[in-house]
């Protein structure tokens, strides 16, 4: 294999040499950074030899190569260039890529700061969900709810709506912390100013519309509006902007022995008289004006409303634009009492079950064996409201299931969107989705999921019938560039590493057999089709499964050799001895930590045990850097294996089965 060659195509479809900033991998991909990305050739760039996929994210152009072939193709781009291992051209990097693409930078911005907190909306969605079973009147009962005809549920149900409406009441706190951090303030004194937003003392936003009197301070003849802030979204990350904005100049002028006194106090006094004086005021304004907006205009619009935006949604999906909708959906929900509810949810759970069924349809179509079990676990979790398996891994990958996807998609929506069927509540878009959405409109939903699943599996065996050629060996392109090219079907080499001399294993080894493959880590696994980055889910690298870590020593799991150790010491390629070769990718975009929280303890050529320590991690460090700590663990060499155990495991224990 030519990897100079490789080096030259990549080198000539992104723009040229002089079109690159910084070259840099992490354990499958190479990462670009561009002056234009406008010069990418998407179609030849995906045609090159050893090339599984390209797309844009993060301000990066990533290019799939594979393990292995990734570190040596990585090699020659640096040589072609001049530049070393994450150097850049000058210092102009950082404005060069502010120069565009400006709505994906704030999209991230949003996910950056929406996606930590998710778990405490989703988890307070779903205990709304619950109460409204409990307290929905005609759902069990004609014209009676259930606490009604059974009273012994209404202290639970009294309490249940407690814990629901504590994330959304006191949803500036968990917003302040989070985009403070963002934005490079101190995450605990947005937390600070969130409380601030909605101390008891203030008039509840909720209240607002039917209070009497409007209480107000009198500063200095200023009349200012006492009023809070809770379930808002624009104010408080206009505030935590400002707050964080004002923190970090008062640290540059402000003397080391003052700094710790005065910083704080500074920055949240006069960060909270421009929030009730003038941000909180025009903010509120404006989040109610678009809430009520898109009510309007999805209540307007009516059915091709929906229809549009459920074609759609899958689109604005592998863009990951999808992530700035959290941001109005949380409006939209906290202003229910307004706006209804959202549309968002239940049109994304239209969307989900469509791409599920395009899966299964395809599971039932093809007789591509592999293509049946990536399609198996990737349908089951598209219908549960996990998509990017189906997507990355079937769907894009095959092109034609993608349309009758947001085909099916689009149809479902329409008829939610006509039928005005609302969610009161964030979970999981899909199947389960019924119990965020208002009881009285759980008929409307389920009709509509039908009708998504229904036309998308349909039109998905028609298209693989009238188009055999749409299998897995004509379309292995990912994101946008799969549905408008093709491209060859490769395979990636293993490359060796250098072998070294054997050292002995510092501590105590377990025994295992030859095909068994043990945790690395204590922790949960599951399968790979639920890693949550789409690449390794869509297991375009290999087979294997993901586990999330709960102690800090990654092990071998396996009797064999270093294959290799990645330069950010965030990954390690294994060979066993049962012929296995294996890559452990330690959290997800860890490359970006320049190897900071990994100590490595084995060499490239090392034989080593099952049970013998690798690495050490600090996964403290990968969470503070917002990072997730999930570690899929790949055969890539198509070995075929069984799962033996999932869920809770300990380091050492069976997992896998590797069969000859």
């Amino acid at each position: 294999m030519d990897y100079n060659q490789i080096a030259r195509d990549i080198i000539k479809n992104v723009g040229g040499q002089e079109n690159i900033l910084s070259a840099m991998h992490c354990a499958t991909r190479l990462r670009l950074r561009l002056k234009d990305y406008d010069k990418v050739d998407e179609n030849k760039l995906s045609d090159v030899d050893q090339v599984k996929g390209v797309f844009l994210a993060n301000d990066q152009y990533q290019i799939i190569l594979g393990s292995g072939t990734v570190n040596m193709v990585t090699d020659e781009v640096l040589k072609e260039t001049g530049l070393g291992a994450s150097s850049t051209k000058g210092d102009d990097e950082k404005s060069n890529a502010k120069k565009g693409n400006w709505l994906s930078r704030a999209v991230k911005v949003l996910s950056d700061i929406f996606v930590p907190i998710i778990p405490a909306i989703v988890a307070g969605g779903l205990l709304m969900g619950l109460n409204n079973v409990l307290t929905a009147s005609g759902l069990f009962f004609p014209g009676r709810s259930l606490i009604d005809e059974i009273p012994a549920f209404a202290g639970l149900a009294s309490f249940i709506n407690l814990c629901a409406n504590a994330p959304f009441t006191f949803l500036p706190v968990l917003i302040g912390f989070s985009a403070t951090k963002k934005f490079g303030g101190n995450p605990y004194l947005g937390a600070a100013m969130g409380m601030i937003m909605v101390h008891p003392d203030l008039l509840n936003a909720y209240a607002l519309s039917s209070a009497a009197e409007i209480p107000t301070w009198n500063w200095f003849g200023m009349e200012v509006q006492a009023i809070g802030y809770q379930g808002t979204v624009l104010p408080v990350l206009a505030v935590s902007w400002i707050l964080a904005n004002i923190e970090k100049q008062l640290h540059k002028v402000t003397p080391s022995w003052l700094d710790n006194l005065t910083t704080p106090l500074i920055s949240i006094l006069v960060t909270s008289v421009l929030t009730f004086v003038v941000v909180g005021p025009v903010m509120r304004t404006a989040g109610d004006w678009i809430a009520y907006g898109l009510s309007w205009l999805y209540s307007t619009l009516g059915f091709i409303g929906g229809a549009i935006f459920g074609l759609l949604y899958a689109p604005i999906t592998i863009t990951g634009m999808h992530h700035s909708f959290t941001a109005i959906e949380t409006q939209l929900i906290a202003a229910a009492d307004t706006t209804g509810g959202s549309f968002i949810f239940p049109i994304a759970s239209m969307n989900n079950v469509a791409q599920g069924a395009a899966v299964l349809a395809v599971l039932f179509t093809t007789r591509n064996e592999r293509m049946k079990s990536l399609c198996s676990a990737s349908g089951i979790s598209a219908l549960l409201g996990i998509t990017e398996p189906a997507m990355f891994g079937v769907t894009l990958k095959l092109k034609y299931p993608f349309y009758a996807a947001i085909i099916g998609s689009a149809c479902g929506s329409a008829w939610i969107a006509g039928t005005h069927t609302l969610a009161l509540a964030m979970g999981a878009a899909g199947l389960p989705g019924f119990i965020s959405i208002a009881p009285q409109s759980w008929g409307n939903f389920f009709i509509g999921i039908a009708i998504s699943m229904t036309v998308s599996f349909l039109l998905t065996v028609y298209f693989m019938k009238k188009h055999p050629e749409g299998e897995e060996d004509k379309g292995e392109g990912k994101g946008l560039n799969a549905l408008f090219g093709k491209k060859k079907n490769k395979k990636a080499e293993a490359i060796p590493a250098p072998v070294k001399e054997e050292k002995k294993p510092d501590v105590a080894q377990i025994t295992i057999e030859k095909e068994d493959l043990a945790a690395p880590f204590d922790g949960t696994v599951k399968p790979i089709a639920q890693c949550a980055d789409p690449v390794f889910a869509s297991k375009a690298m290999g087979d294997g499964i993901v586990i999330e870590p709960e102690n800090d020593l990654l092990t071998s799991p396996v009797d064999g050799e270093v294959m290799m150790i990645f330069p950010t010491r965030h990954a390690i390629g294994l060979k066993a001895d049962n012929g296995a070769e294996i890559l452990i990718h330690i959290g997800m975009d860890t490359v970006s930590l320049e190897g900071k929280p990994f100590e490595v303890l084995v060499e490239a050529g090392q034989k080593i045990k099952a049970g013998q320590p690798l690495i050490r991690v600090d996964f403290d460090e990968i969470r503070k850097a917002g990072l997730s700590t999930q570690t899929p663990v790949i055969i890539t060499n198509a070995k075929s294996f069984d799962r033996v155990k999932e869920g809770k495991v300990k380091a050492g224990d069976v997992i896998v089965k590797v069969k000859d």
